[in-house]
């Protein structure tokens, strides 16, 4: 018994420790021109230049990237913070889109925000 608690240790000890993800407060889209911009508010413990939310995509409901937004530096003292990405295409017919956030230490978050479009 005393070797399977240790193993159990050692497995857990072996697995990356998963920080707070990034969480999506809201977005919005509009078309503008020939695509779309999408606005997404999104906050995550942020604690400098080592751990922060470094970006976010939007995603068709099959998956498929669209577009992704790039979040170069740390948002310390800006919680919640929108940003925006412009010029994204999306597929006539398309209704919903998902959105997924993303942190510099633990990559994408398992958790999406569905969008309808207007």
């Amino acid at each position: 018994m005393k070797s399977l608690l240790l193993t159990g240790a050692l497995c857990a000890a072996a697995l990356p420790a998963r920080a707070d993800e990034p969480v999506i407060e809201g977005a919005t889209a509009r078309q503008s021109g020939g695509g779309w911009t999408f606005s997404v508010t999104l906050s995550h413990p942020d604690t400098g230049w080592e751990h922060y939310a470094d970006g976010w995509r939007v995603l068709g409901m099959d998956g498929t990237e669209l577009g992704l937004r790039v979040l170069a530096h740390p948002h310390e003292q800006e919680q919640p913070f929108t940003r925006s990405l412009s010029g994204v295409q999306i597929p006539e017919g398309t209704a919903q889109v998902r959105i997924q956030a993303r942190c510099l230490v633990d990559g994408w978050g398992k958790d999406t925000y569905v969008l309808t479009l207007p």
